[in-house]
């Protein structure tokens, strides 16, 4: 068997583009004992404000409960922040979230807590 130079350039040309696309994927490399204790949790949210109005979107994609609440920091000193109550994110549940402030809204955030 006979290779001549251009098929051994060649060849080692396909070799490197192939290597090189391989390593440019990105993976996820998780320990496998990482893997089988990871317990993943929270929903998603979503926060829209509109003026001095506030509205979220919380949707849950594991199979426990996720409580959430919205967090109104409003901008002016006199302006009453609002905390809501926990609300329920059932298993591939979505839940609305709203505030308000009566002028500008400063922060908004979510915060999660499991059940219990």
């Amino acid at each position: 068997m006979r290779f001549s130079r251009r098929t051994a350039s060649a060849s080692l040309a396909v070799a490197l583009v192939l290597t090189l696309a391989y390593e440019a994927v990105p993976h996820a490399r998780v320990p496998a004992d990482e893997r089988e204790t990871a317990d993943p949790f929270g929903a998603a949210c979503r926060i829209r404000v509109t003026g001095s109005k506030v509205t979220a979107y919380c949707h849950n994609p594991y199979p426990e409960p996720d409580h959430v609440s919205l967090h109104v920091e409003c901008a002016r000193w006199w302006d009453i922040d609002t905390d809501s109550s926990p609300i329920e994110a059932g298993p591939a549940q979505t839940v609305r979230l709203t505030g308000r402030c009566w002028k500008e809204v400063g922060e908004v955030w979510i915060s999660h807590r499991r059940e219990g």
